[in-house]
């Protein structure tokens, strides 16, 4: 009887942790599921009619071929507006977790703050304003900056940090990629290479925003903020920054 007892307790307890990680596994491809669809192209927030000063610096000639747009958008996610909002994404997400209405505010409220020029802050404004409109169905949200807007739906559907963080850089490159693609231009190919040779890059980023707080926050990438306030008075002009 002792040795049927333990098989018993053995066969309910594998069948207990197979379960859980059946439970566990599908949450996961939830998740990722969720974050597809949010920072898809195809999600209607408009993301492709802005730039973010990437074609002010086309069009000074800062921008001629998939090496330059690739150290271009390295330097924005490693220390610049990209940064920035990953460091904002991830705080955003905690407070949201935390139910921390009151620091949620005053990391929407910094996000725009934050913003270099009159383009850059209407560009976080806008979308984040489109984004919350659009994810309704998972959940009513208020508007707020985009990475605050992306980071609140992220948390409240329980998605990841980490993962969420991944996305949304990959997502914030690949609106570049496919502005450069019609500004300098880049070829399809070019356009792949450039987004695997960012991978390295956009992980490490996510990897490092997951652990910062807002005192992380900063940016060096001048040469960006600068060709953002000058597309201000480009003419002619395809963007809306």
């Amino acid at each position: 009887m002792p040795v049927r007892t333990t098989t018993a307790i053995t066969i309910i307890t594998g069948m207990t942790t197979t379960t859980t990680e059946a439970a566990g596994e599908a949450e996961r491809r939830a998740a990722l599921l969720r974050l597809m669809t949010w920072l898809s192209p195809a999600f209607p927030v408009g993301a492709f009619g802005w730039s973010h000063g990437l074609e002010a610096a086309v069009a000074e000639g800062r921008l001629r071929d998939a090496g330059s747009v690739r150290d271009w958008i390295a330097a924005l996610v490693t220390r610049g507006s990209g940064w920035n909002d990953l460091v904002l994404f991830a705080a955003a997400y905690r407070a949201t977790a935390a139910e921390d209405e009151t620091g949620l505010a005053e990391v929407g409220e910094l996000a725009l703050a934050l913003a270099g020029s009159a383009e850059r802050r209407a560009e976080t404004a806008a979308l984040g304003e489109a984004f919350a409109v659009a994810a309704a169905p998972w959940g009513e949200a208020a508007a707020a900056p985009y990475p605050v807007a992306v980071a609140r739906v992220a948390a409240a559907n329980g998605v990841p940090l980490g993962a969420a963080l991944v996305a949304f850089a990959h997502g914030f490159a690949a609106n570049l990629i496919s502005v450069a693609v019609r500004l300098v231009p880049l070829g399809q190919s070019q356009a792949v290479r450039v987004s695997r040779e960012l991978e390295p890059v956009l992980l490490a980023a996510a990897g490092q925003a997951e652990a910062t707080s807002l005192d992380d926050l900063g940016q060096a990438a001048l040469w960006s903020d600068i060709a953002a306030m000058r597309h201000e008075t480009l003419q002619p002009r395809l963007f809306r920054s």
